[in-house]
């Protein structure tokens, strides 16, 4: 009898040993792909930095570029300079208290702010734009084209500084002109070019203006380019540079992603830009395959480290879902889209919403996007009295 009761516990011994060897199996099966995992996180130091209480408030258009042209992720340190665009933006005052704005408020079309730094900190970004002899704020940017009709005025796009043009920013901006009625009382009629020359600080006394052909309509519906740009040069930090530079369009109802690329050194040469008509490049911008669809009207692509790119978006434009979507070259193809966050801020109030998903890359850590997106009311003119903190960018982390 001893020696059974000594086996006994021996044999529990054993099976506890297995038990455990067991658990600890099923643990590292569990964490199998904890470094693969694709991960998302609200990062609101950079949204408080854009909470202002009184002057800027607020803005629901946002792209910036770096300003020594590298558009990688972990490019950043304490001494690094980003310029930052926004459209309609709000100067007003709001009254802490009470979390309402006090007395009246302007609106204008777009502005901009410098930042230097690779972290959030409200000390360290700075707004301009433009007044009037009574001193009313003014866009910084106001078409001049000759062409632009009269009472227009630019949302502005995606943009890039391009080394090979002596360092020059170029920024693709939407001319805009109001119409009655409609959930949205305005409609994009045209993209120009702003060109930046170099070292240029507001209020951009040499800025130049050029009108593009990146906007038609044709049978497979209206195409817009300019919504995101992907400069593959040396200059911009790419993997695999390959001298050009892409630039992205949205299509039809169906948002359908286009794409055209043009060499670094002949930008704002239009004969020389080709687009992709799924097998090759050509001249025929109507012939653009559609590389994805259900993308926004603002987005972004970037690099990843082993040379692929990474798209990211909000679904159909103005939704509550932010994805993202791999592609093995920045032509394609790509992959499915991957839901990665699903945006709170459209659930405070019943006419909020949110839009236009982009990535930030030169903000981003290393293996990391930092991705914008806007919010917004239907009730604009009630809710940016009672709300004035909502009209500004959110931002999140995706870990990929």
């Amino acid at each position: 009898m001893k020696y059974k009761g000594y086996i006994t516990a021996l044999l529990c011994m054993f099976a506890a040993i297995a038990c455990k060897t067991k658990d600890a199996a099923e643990a590292d099966k569990k964490d199998e792909y904890s470094k693969s995992r694709i991960t998302t996180q609200a990062v609101p130091g950079w949204a408080e930095m854009l909470r202002h209480d009184s002057g800027w408030i607020g803005a629901d258009g946002i792209y910036c570029t770096a300003l020594n042209g590298v558009e990688k992720p972990g490019a950043m340190n304490d001494a690094s300079e980003t310029m930052f665009w926004f459209s309609d933006c709000i100067i007003g005052d709001i009254d802490t208290e009470a979390d309402t704005l006090k007395g009246s408020w302007q609106m204008m079309n777009n502005s901009v702010a410098y930042f230097t730094g690779a972290s959030p900190d409200p000390g360290k970004i700075k707004y301009f734009w433009r007044k009037d002899s009574a001193g009313n704020p003014l866009s910084m940017f106001e078409p001049n084209t000759p062409n632009a009709p009269e009472k227009s005025y630019y949302w502005l796009g995606d943009g890039f500084m391009n080394h090979a043009r002596d360092s020059t920013i170029y920024i693709f901006a939407y001319l805009i002109r109001n119409i009655p009625g409609g959930i949205y009382p305005f409609e994009d009629i045209g993209v120009s070019m702003i060109a930046l020359p170099k070292n240029s600080r507001p209020p951009y006394a040499g800025q130049q203006q050029k009108e593009t052909p990146l906007f038609f309509t044709d049978a497979k519906g209206k195409t817009v380019f300019g919504i995101c740009v992907l400069p593959n040069t040396t200059g911009a930090g790419a993997p695999k540079p390959d001298g050009y530079v892409y630039v992205y369009g949205v299509r039809g109802m169906n948002k359908e992603l286009v794409v055209a690329r043009v060499q670094d050194t002949a930008f704002d040469n239009f004969s020389e830009w080709r687009f992709w008509d799924g097998l090759s490049w050509n001249t025929d911008m109507h012939a653009c395959a559609a590389l994805t669809d259900n993308i926004s009207n603002e987005m972004s692509v970037t690099f990843m480290p082993d040379g692929r790119v990474i798209a990211a978006y909000q679904l159909k434009t103005a939704n509550t879902t932010v994805a993202i979507a791999a592609g093995a070259t920045p032509w394609g193809p790509f992959q499915p889209a991957k839901k990665v966050w699903e945006t709170p801020e459209a659930y405070d109030d019943l006419d909020f919403y949110t839009y236009n998903a982009k990535a930030h890359p030169n903000l981003s850590k290393p293996g990391e996007l930092l991705i914008s997106y806007n919010v917004n009311s239907f009730d604009f003119l009630d809710d940016i009295v009672k709300h004035p903190h909502h009209l500004r960018p959110r931002f999140i982390s995706v870990k990929y």
